[in-house]
């Protein structure tokens, strides 16, 4: 069985690992925050207290961090994963992270005698739960394939984008709709309920009519009943458009819908929405139209 380093248990890393200890794995753990390490403990893996030590001797050393500077430590810090990769290893990161960090580290890797697959992953907190996140690969096919038990055991697609730095890619430009969809049903929402449609008829609208979307579905009833529990939160959000500003901005692409949701999450974020999950970006249209979407009237 193959041994697993698995490196950053957050709101998506945890219920990953989790899996993979179900699935039969032997999974070694570690995280900044080391009590976040013993819940999987109890499940059965082992702990370490630097990334290195998560990393020496596994056959998969598997990532899951915020941001670009926290991967950076993880990787290239004093006791970080590149000065412990054995040869052969492979290292899956499904981090959220800027493309040329991505191609960066994939080069180090390889000049450690690794192999790296970047994977990001759709589908939030109830996916990376019950085992059906979708990847978006970049790498080798080859390298992929090999590691397909894992993929399967976390997840229900895997889509192979192309070379490394495409799956980054590929999350980045699926992460700028997520944010202008949640946009998009905020403000729909607002036009109704402003004029006297009740939310919950609007959302029935919707969910059977042309404007109709993942986020509509997923985000539309917690929208309704007040409920901003964080399943992605809205600050992790924020960062992810930024990247694909950037991403965009570099490669000369006009974005003004992701330009004018970011904006709009930066509002959230500043008005102190960012620990909360990314729908509370609705709160800033009902400021604005001097009441809650599924207020009684």
């Amino acid at each position: 069985m193959k041994q697993i380093g698995f490196i950053g248990l957050g709101t998506m890393g945890a219920p990953m690992a989790s899996n993979l200890l179900r699935g039969g794995f032997q999974v070694t753990v570690y995280n900044r925050t080391s009590s976040k390490c013993e819940p999987l403990v109890q499940e059965g893996a082992q702990t370490t207290p630097t990334p290195r030590a998560a990393a020496e001797g596994k056959d998969v050393i598997i990532t899951m961090i915020s941001n670009d500077d926290s991967i950076r430590e993880v990787f290239y810090g004093e006791d970080g994963v590149l000065s412990a990769l054995k040869p052969g290893a492979v290292v899956i990161d499904s981090s959220t992270i800027s493309t040329g960090l991505v191609k960066e580290i994939a080069a180090a890797v390889t000049e450690h005698g690794g192999h790296f697959l970047d994977a990001p992953v759709t589908g939030s907190k109830p996916a990376a739960v019950d085992g059906t996140l979708v990847f978006m690969v970049g790498g080798s096919s080859e390298v992929i394939e090999a590691q397909r038990d894992i993929f399967d055991t976390l997840g229900k697609k895997l889509l192979h984008m192309g070379e490394n730095g495409s799956g980054a890619a590929a999350k980045l430009a699926h992460n700028a709709m997520v944010g202008i969809h949640n946009v998009a049903l905020a403000e729909g929402f607002s036009i109704a309920v402003k004029n006297g449609v009740p939310a919950d008829k609007f959302l029935d609208l919707v969910q059977n009519g042309s404007a109709g979307s993942k986020q509509a579905e997923l985000k539309g009833r917690k929208i309704i009943d007040n409920d901003f529990s964080n399943q992605f939160s809205l600050a992790l959000m924020l960062k992810d458009l930024k990247l694909a500003s950037s991403l965009s901005d570099s490669a000369g692409v006009p974005t003004p819908m992701l330009g004018l949701a970011k904006s709009l999450f930066q509002a959230g974020y500043t008005k102190g929405f960012g620990d909360e999950d990314l729908s509370a970006v609705v709160k800033c249209y009902e400021e604005w139209i001097g009441r809650k979407i599924g207020e009684q009237i």
